[in-house]
Order: structure tokens, then sequence, then C-alpha cells
């Protein structure tokens, strides 16, 4: 039975409006998103499907593109996925840049995470503030594994200077999942901190974004 014939009060659009968006399931959500089912399968099913290709709801959100697991999914349904995603990663970036500043690794790790937890290869990334500690930029610079023949300091500091940046907060990736520094994570961040030290440019963390919360190598010791 289609979605529409469904008693009102069950319909998500109308429980959505009616009760809220938290009172609904994520395979609930999803088929608010999508609009419709495909033939032979209701919105609900198909969000439950798109869930069970995926693994999570966080991984069919992080990748939409590559995490689609369902039949007849086309074009526009997959775009609105796409355009719900970068919706979320505008909103926690207009978050982060109205904040007076960064005072420590959770006021910039769930903006961080958004944007690099899910990729399937490894992202450098900075994240330029200015002498407050107020968000300037973000930027991915390189992609790869990160050691010191993929992250080159002289182009880390040529964009913190093209960005007029006080300071400065690195993000890596680790597809894996484990966000745990290694010695090739450490070796770049104190070369990257010491060509930046002789620009007047401060490193105040790196950090490593696995599949649970960052971990700050600032925290940890480590700069």
């Amino acid at each position: 039975m289609s979605i529409r014939h469904w008693p009102e009060g069950e319909r998500p659009r109308e429980k959505l409006l009616a009760r809220g968006s938290a009172t609904l399931s994520d395979a609930e959500l999803l088929a608010v998103l999508l609009g419709s089912g495909v033939p032979g399968k209701d919105a609900i099913a198909l969000g439950r499907e798109l869930l069970q290709g995926a693994g999570s709801l966080a991984a069919l959100l992080g990748q939409p593109d590559r995490n689609i697991r369902a039949t007849g999914l086309g074009p526009a349904k997959r775009a609105r996925i796409a355009a719900a995603l970068e919706l979320a990663r505008r909103s926690l970036a207009e978050q982060l840049a109205e904040r007076p500043s960064l005072g420590n690794p959770r006021d910039s790790g769930d903006y961080l995470r958004a944007r690099l937890r899910h990729l399937p290869y490894e992202v450098f990334a900075c994240l330029y503030l200015d002498n407050r500690h107020r968000v300037l930029a973000f930027e991915e610079l390189f992609r790869g594994t990160i050691d010191g023949a993929s992250v080159h300091p002289r182009e880390v500091v040529r964009a913190c200077l093209r960005h007029n940046a006080c300071a400065v907060i690195f993000a890596h990736n680790h597809p894996s999942g484990v966000a745990e520094p290694s010695s090739a994570d450490r070796t770049i961040t104190h070369e990257l901190r010491d060509a930046l030290q002789l620009v007047g440019v401060r490193v105040l963390d790196h950090l490593v974004i696995g599949h649970d919360e960052p971990v700050s190598m600032a925290a940890r010791g480590l700069l």
C-alpha cells in the first residue's frame, strides 16, 4: 500500500509536521527527504534499504554516491540525499564561524568530523584562524597517505599566509576508522609546527578523525 493511503497520523511528513522531526525514525526521515518510493517499494521501505545498504545513517550521509544501495533509486533522489548532506555541512560551518573563538578541540571537532569522517581516502585539511581564534576559512590541502611525501610544509605555509592566518588547526581522517595518531602523523605535525613558527603562525591542534570522537594531538601532549 502506498504511504498516501496510510492513516494521516502515520504518514512521515504529516507526523513530522504534527509532532516534530525528533519523533521520526531514521527511515521515516529519509522517506520525507526522498518524497516518494519506487515501484514496488514505499518511501519508508526505500529508506530502510538505503540504511541497510550503507550500514548506518552516518555512512549513508557521509558518502551518498558510494553508499546508496537501493534498487530503482534514480538521480533525483540521490541528489536530494547529497543536498541534505551539504546543507548540514554548511549549517555546521555557519555555527562554527559565529562562535566568538575556538577554545577547545570540541569547538571544531564536530565540523571537521562531518567534513572528513566518511571519506574513503585520506585528506589533510586546515582550519585557518585569526588572532582571536575566529574562523577565517577551511580548506582541504592534500589527499593521500599523510606523510612527508604528501604533505608539503612549504604549501601549508603559503596557504596560511594567503588566508592571513595567525593560527591553524590541522585535521586528517583515517579511513580505517581508527583515530590513533601514527608516528608519521606526529612527525609531519612537528615539521609543520616548526615551519609555521618562522612566519608567526601558531599550530593549535591536529585532530585525527575516525569513526568515533576525533583524537586531539594537543590534548595528548603531542604538539
